[in-house]
C-alpha cells in the first residue's frame, strides 16, 4: 500500500524513540575506525519542515519532540541527539524550541555519520516520498532505490564493509507486515549474523505487534533486545500509545545507556509515560 506519509507523524513519540536509538547506536559504532554500512528500507522524505501541511495538520510533534525542546534532561547522550538537532533550526532565537522548525527523518541521522569508506543505501517505495529524499542535500553519496527495502535488503547481504547497521521501519498498513519484517530479520541475520539490526514497531490497543515478537523468539536468534517507551496509558487512545523497537546485536553496554536515555525521556514527559527494556530471548 501507498497511502502513507510519514510528514503526518514527523517529530512524534515514536520518532524520538526510534531516531534517538539510532543516534545512540551510531554514537556507539564510531568509536571504531573500520567501516559501516547503513540501511534504511523505509526512508521516507528525510526531512519534514514544520510549515508543511501535513505536520501543521497532526501537529504530533507537540507530544513528542517538543516537551524536550522546552525542558532539559538529565542524559547526556538525550542532550548530545538535541544538540544534533538543532543544528537543522534558524538561528537567532535563543529558545530551541521557538528555534525548531525542521524535523528530520531516520536517514539524515543515518548519513550525518558517513565516513570515506562507508556506505549509505535508502529505499522509499512511495514515488511522491521519493521524489522528496532524492532531492535533499544530506543524501550525498548514499544510495536511494525506490522500492520497497524488505524486498532487497536480505539480498544485499553480505554488505562490502565489515559492519552493517539496518533500519527497518515499515508503517504496517497491512497485517501481515508483522510476519513479513520478523521474516526478512531472520533472514538477514542468517546471512550477516552479527549485524546490528533496528526493527521499530507500534504499540497499539490491538497487539498486532505481538505476531513479530512471537516469531522473532520462534527464530531462535538470540542478542535481541526489545525497548517499549509508552507514551500514554494503554486505552487512552485508539491509535499508538506507545512505540516498540527491537535491537539485534546492540554494542557493547548499549541497552544500559539507553534505558537511562528513554527513562529521562519518560521523566520529561510525564504522567504515564514509562520505558520497559528486556532481553528477548535470553540466553
Amino acid at each position: 500500500m501507498l497511502s502513507y506519509q510519514h510528514a503526518y507523524h514527523a517529530g512524534n513519540f515514536a520518532d524520538v524513540h526510534k531516531h534517538l536509538g539510532v543516534h545512540v547506536m551510531m554514537e556507539h559504532l564510531l568509536r571504531k575506525k573500520s567501516s559501516i554500512t547503513y540501511i534504511d528500507t523505509h526512508a521516507g522524505r528525510g526531512l519534514y519542515p514544520l510549515s508543511g501541511k501535513e505536520m501543521t495538520r497532526g501537529a504530533e510533534y507537540q507530544d513528542g519532540i517538543v516537551p524536550l525542546l522546552k525542558h532539559a534532561t538529565d542524559h547526556s547522550d538525550v542532550a548530545s541527539w538535541l544538540a544534533a538537532l538543532d543544528t537543522l533550526q534558524a538561528s537567532g532565537n535563543s529558545s530551541p524550541s521557538l528555534r525548531f522548525k525542521r524535523y528530520p527523518g531516520s536517514p539524515w541521522w543515518l548519513a550525518r555519520g558517513l565516513r570515506s569508506g562507508d556506505q549509505a543505501h535508502f529505499f522509499e517505495l512511495h514515488p511522491g516520498e521519493f521524489k522528496h529524499l532524492e532531492a535533499q542535500s544530506f543524501v550525498g553519496s548514499a544510495h536511494c532505490y525506490q522500492r520497497d527495502g524488505l524486498n532487497d535488503v536480505v539480498a544485499m547481504q553480505p554488505v562490502a564493509t565489515p559492519r552493517l547497521l539496518c533500519v527497518i521501519d515499515p508503517s504496517y498498513e497491512v497485517k501481515t507486515d508483522y510476519q513479513q519484517v520478523a521474516s526478512t530479520l531472520g533472514k538477514l541475520l542468517s546471512k550477516s549474523r552479527h549485524a546490528v539490526v533496528m526493527v521499530w514497531y507500534p504499540l497499539l490497543p490491538d497487539g498486532r505487534h505481538q505476531v513479530l515478537l512471537d516469531h522473532v523468539k520462534a527464530s531462535g536468534h538470540k542478542k535481541i533486545w526489545k525497548s517499549e517507551l509508552m507514551r500514554w496509558p494503554e486505552g487512552h487512545t485508539r491509535g499508538m500509545h506507545g512505540s516498540g523497537l527491537l535491537i539485534a546485536n546492540p554494542p557493547w553496554q548499549c541497552p544500559e545507556t539507553l534505558t537511562e536515555a528513554y527513562t529521562s525521556v519518560a521523566r520529561v514527559w510525564g504522567g504515564s509515560a514509562r520505558h520497559h527494556g528486556t532481553w528477548l530471548c535470553p540466553e
